[in-house]
């Protein structure tokens, strides 16, 4: 039907054209009638048709999540890294990178929360550490995801890898019964089709869940094993093997990408991957591929996991319309060890580098769930030919949370009131373009709780540590605080907030109240 009028066609056809369409030249009061019933389907089909070139326009939207992979994991970050991350380099060339991107949380579950709600986890009952394998739901059945505001505005939604935001898996008495479906997850918050692990590879149960049922009961007991291999002993799937995920997740978002690239609607693919983060099991075509271990040999695996996703995109044609996203959840768990001290290199059971052979976290101080840089300051490409030019770079502060509002703007439709409350749009940024109204300051979050806040060059840490791995911890609210000016210092050496009292006197009350208001936005 559509195929015989363009919009422009429809838009000209007048009253006495209609006239001409409708044999009832005897009786004009009938005839009249009939005109504007005419008019009215005309109108119609011109609405449709509209309806239908913005679907046909909207890109498609693929978020690509590392798990573990640390800012200078990445060549095109750090030129000193001796792995190959070629297609990680090729992304940044083709597109635009963010070189002060943070996650919200420096540990897992509360950053993929985050991401799918656009709010920051620890407005939620979880204010520290993370889930397991079998921990109960996080998202809230009124709490609006990106999935669920995607696919009420036309997009075919998929989920392949790690979930690690609660499943409710159903219990036999005191057992779990592995034999029903999950309560919870991704098919029951916005996703058409999903196909996950519940938590990160070294969490059980290690199963896959597709659309809410295991799809393989889960009959082996896997052993606990140390670093670089390390797991922890519980119920394993006979179709799950650790050194075939990411090649199982990148089979599935393959397939999902050919499929949906022929049919007219646009469609959200979201890929948490489950690497570099331990189980340290490279595949073995990959292991023995650098000279930095298996954790060389794993980020180099990652990159090219990613490469084959990129790469179905191209061939299945959608390429210029389609906008990808890739970034990790945290920085690295790779310590930075002394020069006298054994590493990786030296032994694949210590879990670290000497700077001389590697630094994971780019020259960032601290580790993963650190509230220091190293724990959540990470790589972050963009790529969308149709609108965004190559080897472009924005030294914005950003954040995770922002990418439910990025996608909303991209597709020009309101987030709905209250949805996505600490996500700012990152579209003006894409585009070349100065925000009109500046973005709310950056919270930051470690593993036992610690607050920091990022407001241009300040970042003020509300407490006397790392708040996560790296001595000393610290406590959350405890004094002495840390005052550090990110432009001048971004390795964190210099604690000025002597020199600078109010600045951080300023810095903690906005912190207090975005932490207590229930949104960032209250402070625009």
């Amino acid at each position: 039907m559509f195929s015989a009028f363009n919009k422009r066609t429809l838009n000209e056809i007048t009253q006495s054209d209609c006239y001409d369409l409708i044999p009832y030249p005897g009786l004009p009061g009938i005839r009249n009638h009939a005109v504007l019933i005419a008019l009215a389907v005309l109108s119609l089909l011109i609405d449709l048709q509209t309806i239908f070139a913005d679907q046909q326009e909207r890109p498609n939207i693929v978020i690509i999540l590392a798990d573990d992979m640390g800012f200078g994991d990445v060549q095109a970050l750090n030129p000193e890294s001796n792995i190959p991350t070629p297609n990680l380099n090729q992304l940044a060339a083709d597109g635009m990178t963010f070189t002060d991107a943070h996650t919200p949380s420096a540990v897992c579950t509360p950053t993929r929360y985050g991401v799918v709600t656009g709010r920051y986890c620890w407005r939620t009952s979880l204010k520290r550490g993370v889930l397991n394998g079998y921990g109960e739901p996080l998202i809230q059945d009124d709490r609006l995801t990106i999935a669920e505001f995607l696919k009420d505005n036309g997009y075919a939604t998929v989920v392949v890898g790690k979930w690690h935001l609660g499943l409710g898996f159903a219990k036999d008495g005191d057992q779990f019964d592995f034999s029903k479906p999950v309560s919870d997850g991704p098919h029951t918050h916005g996703f058409d089709y999903s196909y996950i692990i519940p938590a990160s590879l070294d969490f059980p149960p290690y199963v896959y869940i597709e659309n809410g049922k295991i799809t393989e009961y889960p009959e082996l007991t896997q052993h606990a094993q140390k670093f670089p291999a390390f797991l922890r002993k519980g119920e394993r799937s006979p179709d799950l093997v650790m050194e075939n995920v990411l090649d199982d997740i990148a089979t599935q978002a393959k397939g999902f990408i050919a499929d949906q690239a022929s049919l007219s609607s646009p469609f959200f693919l979201y890929v948490p991957l489950t690497a570099p983060h331990k189980p340290v099991l490279p595949h073995p075509r990959f292991q023995n591929q650098t000279d930095l271990g298996p954790y060389g040999d794993f980020v180099h695996q990652v990159d090219a996991t990613v490469g084959n996703i990129l790469k179905s995109i191209d061939d299945a044609g959608v390429r210029e319309n389609t906008m990808v996203i890739y970034t990790s959840d945290n920085g690295s768990y790779m310590y930075r060890l002394k020069s006298d001290e054994k590493d990786h290199v030296d032994e694949e059971s210590v879990q670290g580098y000497r700077p001389e052979h590697h630094t994971a976290n780019a020259d960032f101080r601290g580790t993963k769930a650190d509230v220091w840089e190293g724990g959540h300051h990470v790589p972050f490409f963009v790529r969308w030919p149709a609108k965004i030019k190559g080897s472009t770079k924005s030294k914005e502060t950003v954040c995770l949370t922002d990418l439910f509002a990025t996608a909303a703007d991209v597709i020009n439709e309101k987030l709905p009131e209250g949805a996505a409350p600490d996500s700012f749009s990152l579209l003006p940024l894409l585009k070349g373009e100065i925000r009109k109204t500046p973005r709310a300051p950056v919270i930051h979050h470690s593993a036992n709780g610690m607050f920091a806040i990022r407001d241009g060059e300040w970042k003020l840490v509300l407490g006397n540590g790392s708040g996560g791995r790296q001595v000393p911890k610290g406590t959350p609210f405890e004094q002495p605080y840390f005052l550090f000016n990110m432009q001048d210092d971004p390795a964190e050496t210099k604690n000025v907030i002597e020199s600078h009292p109010e600045i951080a006197k300023r810095l903690e009350a906005e912190c207090l109240k975005i932490r207590d208001s229930g949104s960032s936005k209250s402070l625009k």
